[in-house]
């Protein structure tokens, strides 16, 4: 990999796996369009650098993750049906991870839905409940919201953002639990494709991989603290925007 591919790479990954756009979805359009080789290194590079962008979370987020048992026992609940879903659906998962027309049309049914979030919640994205209120029912509803993200370009954050909102809770509530959510899941499936993958690293492409994790890790910080004064500002219709755009211009380049 040259030093421009391990910089958009780590790009993508830092900036949209918190935003609601997708970053899976941006990676395939990425190998798809722009990528000079999609060899079994760039896959193992995709999936490793994701670790930056999970300890991102823990070091913005510190105090929350020191702050109650409670707490955790939320996330494991909120955590369980991507584990269950994801595992039993992987196979599949794997072949729509292949198709861009999947991708564009989720980008754009997915910008639609946030667009109209933006007047459907409008009152509760405002004054909504804090996340002090979340019970194991409400934790579980936004694990099946996360769900919905199996599928390459529906956005993980975005999915369970709109969970919380239609769950009464305010904007930066269901932000920052989307991001909370991000470490048990991301994780898990991080290091379960690791296991795989690992035996096929050499210890001359290790650098490169820990100057992604970096990188994607520092773009991702900046990504979380932007998105939360973004949205409390502006609501999710700017993302929405973006997200119909671009799939409507994958869509005008599909062959």
């Amino acid at each position: 990999m040259t030093i421009w591919e391990i910089f958009f790479y780590s790009l993508i990954e830092g900036l949209t796996e918190f935003l609601p756009v997708s970053s899976t979805g941006h990676l395939i359009i990425y190998s798809h369009y722009l990528a000079k080789e999609n060899d079994a290194f760039i896959k193992s590079f995709e999936v490793i650098i994701q670790f930056g962008a999970i300890f991102s979370v823990l070091v913005v987020y510190w105090k929350t993750f020191l702050s109650s048992l409670q707490f955790y026992k939320n996330l494991f609940v909120a955590f369980l049906p991507a584990a269950v879903i994801g595992f039993l659906m992987r196979n599949l998962v794997n072949e729509w991870l292949g198709s861009i027309l999947i991708v564009a049309w989720s980008l754009i049914i997915g910008g639609v839905i946030l667009i109209a979030s933006d007047y459907m919640f409008k009152t509760t994205a405002s004054n909504g409940k804090s996340l002090d209120k979340l019970n194991y029912k409400e934790s579980l509803y936004l694990g099946l919201f996360q769900c919905f993200a199996l599928i390459p370009g529906v956005s993980r954050s975005g999915a369970t953002i709109l969970g919380g909102l239609a769950l009464k809770y305010n904007k930066k509530a269901a932000a920052e639990f989307s991001f909370f959510l991000a470490v048990p899941t991301i994780a898990a499936a991080t290091l379960y494709k690791s296991y795989k993958i690992l035996p096929t690293i050499t210890s001359d492409q290790i650098t490169t991989l820990l100057i992604g994790c970096v990188l994607s890790f520092l773009i991702a910080i900046i990504a979380i603290k932007t998105f939360i004064k973004l949205v409390s500002r502006y609501g999710f219709k700017h993302f929405g925007i973006y997200r119909i755009v671009l799939g409507v211009l994958i869509l005008l380049l599909v062959k």
